[in-house]
């Protein structure tokens, strides 16, 4: 995602606005472009650094769940690997358009005048835009069950399910990328003319499509900071608790750390564009569908707030590379684990050791 920053294009179709080139005039400031856009090798490295990043998270989360005993973990890991490999998919399948673009210099209009190639743009934005905000209300949820209701359940979520639940993550996304093309809403090029987003246009589906997308992205935002900060109060009382020498905690620490730098990360990134998506339909509202193409300044507007997008899919994966014991134990060799009931009691039963090493 957010790979807007590209020269204007030579579309004759810009004016249409019956099709996914009207959103704005492609032939406005042609001539300062150049000196307003970001080179092609800026954002050729940008990219390629994001699928670096996201690669390495992939090859330490390998790693790591091999050698994991903990369920509990394991879930939170699979979901993780859910998170990073959304990434890395979305910051591949745009790139494979956006950057032969920048060399090519092909006309849309001629090149995809069915629209087709603009749609599944648009659809990859929403996509994996959509769930990484969605997965992480999920682990924000996941771990809230796990630290305030540990004895609710036998057992934590096995792999399976957790995959499963990824798997409908992903589903209900890509049902939600799947509105305009069903009908309701549109997809269309986006200044300047490098990429295809939803329509910021007074049209009852194109309203009815930008507030729920833009509701959606602030009620996962907004859920999970409720499940997180509820999940730090608990963990911060239960590990200052005299029977938390029995129970080990710094795992939990460990995946909350995660989970809150996640979350903080997609609150800054996120939250500028879901709001001005917001903003700028309903003010938009009153106009009841006269408005035919997008002021320049709300398309300049929306390309900064796509750009800061991006940086969530990088800066997702070096959450978890930076933020774990191994890596915070380096520079802060204080930070110890805590020992267990079965260090502390090493001569319990084996079956015992087995159930509570399971829990």
């Amino acid at each position: 995602m957010g790979w807007g920053d590209m020269e204007a294009p030579n579309g004759s179709a810009a004016g249409r606005s019956d099709t996914c080139f009207g959103a704005f005039n492609a032939t406005a400031g042609h001539s300062n472009v150049q000196n307003s856009i970001t080179s092609p090798w800026f954002s050729t490295a940008f990219g390629l650094i994001g699928l670096c990043s996201n690669l390495f998270a992939l090859c330490v989360l390998h790693s790591s769940s091999r050698k994991l005993s903990s369920r509990a973990r394991s879930s939170f890991l699979v979901f993780l690997c859910g998170l990073v490999v959304t990434d890395f998919m979305g910051l591949l399948v745009t790139a494979s358009v956006i950057i032969p673009y920048h060399f090519i210099k092909f006309a849309w209009a001629k090149v995809d005048p069915g629209c087709h190639l603009c749609n599944f743009l648009g659809f990859s934005m929403v996509f994996f835009g959509q769930c990484p905000l969605l997965l992480g209300a999920t682990m924000a949820g996941e771990r809230f069950f796990g630290i305030n209701h540990p004895f609710s359940r036998s057992t934590s979520i096995s792999k399976r399910r957790a995959w499963s639940i990824v798997g409908l993550v992903w589903g209900f996304s890509c049902l939600l990328g799947l509105l305009p093309v069903l009908g309701l809403g549109r997809y269309t090029l986006q200044y300047p003319s490098s990429w295809c987003f939803l329509t910021l246009l007074p049209d009852t589906g194109d309203v009815i499509f930008c507030l729920l997308f833009a509701l959606l992205g602030i009620f996962s935002v907004l859920l999970s900071f409720i499940f997180n900060t509820v999940s730090v109060v608990t963990l911060c009382r239960v590990y200052h608790d005299r029977e938390s020498v029995q129970r080990r905690r710094d795992s939990e620490v460990e995946m909350m750390v995660q989970l809150v730098g996640i979350m903080i990360i997609a609150t800054i990134c996120w939250m500028p564009l879901l709001i001005f998506i917001v903003q700028t339909v309903l003010q938009q509202l009153p106009a009841s569908g006269q408005v035919q193409m997008l002021p320049m300044e709300t398309q300049k507007m929306l390309l900064i707030y796509i750009r800061m997008v991006t940086w969530n899919q990088i800066l997702d994966p070096w959450v978890y590379i930076l933020f774990r014991r191994a890596v915070l134990q380096r520079i802060y060799p204080s930070l110890r684990p805590r020992p267990s009931i079965l260090s502390l009691y090493p001569v319990l039963n084996p079956s015992l050791r087995r159930k509570l090493t399971a829990d």
